[in-house]
């Protein structure tokens, strides 16, 4: 019978849905405890009212927001695709500006540390992000092919590897690196403990996603290369890898965006990196808020950069594929 009637009358089915919605949000917000104070600085003459009826004050604001967001929404959906991304970038980007800036945030002290921040701090965090990158690149190849030997040796070593690195979280293994090696006579610096750390951790990660891209190949390709005469390692470096990266380049991009923030957790040990520089500089003056979220601002462009390298290498290597 539902079925009938929305067939029957489709808009009124649309309409339906829509002032649905708009209470499932309106509920959902509400149930969110929304302040009505914005509605307050809004409409002052508005004020006793809302002191003396403070439920409905905040199921009012509720409504209205949910209202304006339906609003929003329609409005958007006028747009071409293309600007549709763009004009919902830009609306996201000013609420998180928005929500910053009801911290009451000092932009006189933000403007006085920053720069120390990208040349102390981002210049180290791309350091240590970008030989850990190629380090763990370098072990995961090597990983996937001895997890595809069948050498029982090289595959027994390969998977104890990836088994024990991806088990132990990646701050105990900085600490062992970094404290439980001077125990065996060998000191190691704090930058290169965390290279270190980073390298092994996610090279056991990213074998996994080298090895299920080497096997995503077919068979077929393989046994082609050996009939023309090339050797293992000229069938790995000459067609199977071009075609493997296809497969490997998004996950690992992911993996590389992850180990750049996760090279934070080098500050730990002492590393000025970006999260280290952003905590002391904000003990300076008790402005620990303002240099967070400036290290997190900073972080994100860098995730925003390596996200569109990633896009143009998957482009370069995709259209490899095009028939």
């Amino acid at each position: 019978m539902i079925g009938r009637l929305i067939l029957t009358y489709p808009e009124a089915a649309r309409r339906s849905g829509m002032f649905f919605m708009l209470a499932l949000v309106t509920a959902a917000i509400y149930g969110l405890g929304v302040s009505p104070d914005w509605i307050r600085h809004m409409l002052p003459t508005s004020s006793e009212w809302l002191k003396a009826n403070p439920a409905l004050g905040q199921l009012l604001s509720a409504a209205m927001i949910a209202l304006i967001a339906a609003m929003n929404w329609e409005a958007l959906r006028q747009l071409p695709r293309r600007l549709q991304v763009v004009a919902v970038w830009i609306e996201l980007f000013a609420l998180l500006m928005l929500f910053f800036y009801s911290f009451d945030l000092s932009f006189a002290f933000i403007a006085k540390k920053i720069g120390f921040l990208i040349s102390q701090g981002v210049l180290t965090t791309l350091f240590i992000s970008v030989i850990s990158i190629f380090i763990a690149t370098v072990i995961a190849l090597a990983g996937a092919i001895a997890k595809l030997s069948r050498n029982g040796v090289l595959y027994g070593l390969a998977t104890f590897y990836t088994s024990l690195f991806r088990g132990l979280p990646l701050l105990m293994q900085i600490y062992i690196i970094y404290l439980g090696l001077p125990q065996v006579g060998y000191v190691i610096g704090a930058v290169p403990a965390g290279i270190l750390a980073l390298s092994l951790c996610y090279g056991a990660y990213m074998t996994e996603i080298f090895r299920a891209g080497i096997e995503s190949i077919p068979r077929g390709q393989t046994e082609g290369a050996f009939a023309l005469g090339l050797s293992p390692s000229q069938t790995m470096g000459l067609v199977v890898l071009p075609q493997a990266m296809r497969v490997i380049i998004p996950p690992t991009g992911n993996q590389f965006i992850a180990m750049l923030k996760d090279s934070s957790l080098v500050s730990v040990v002492g590393v000025w990196e970006l999260m280290y520089l952003a905590r002391t500089q904000g003990q300076t003056e008790f402005r620990h808020i303002e240099m967070l979220i400036t290290a997190s601002m900073i972080y994100w462009v860098l995730s925003v950069c390596l996200e569109y390298l990633q896009s143009r290498i998957e482009a370069r290597f995709g259209r490899f594929n095009v028939r």
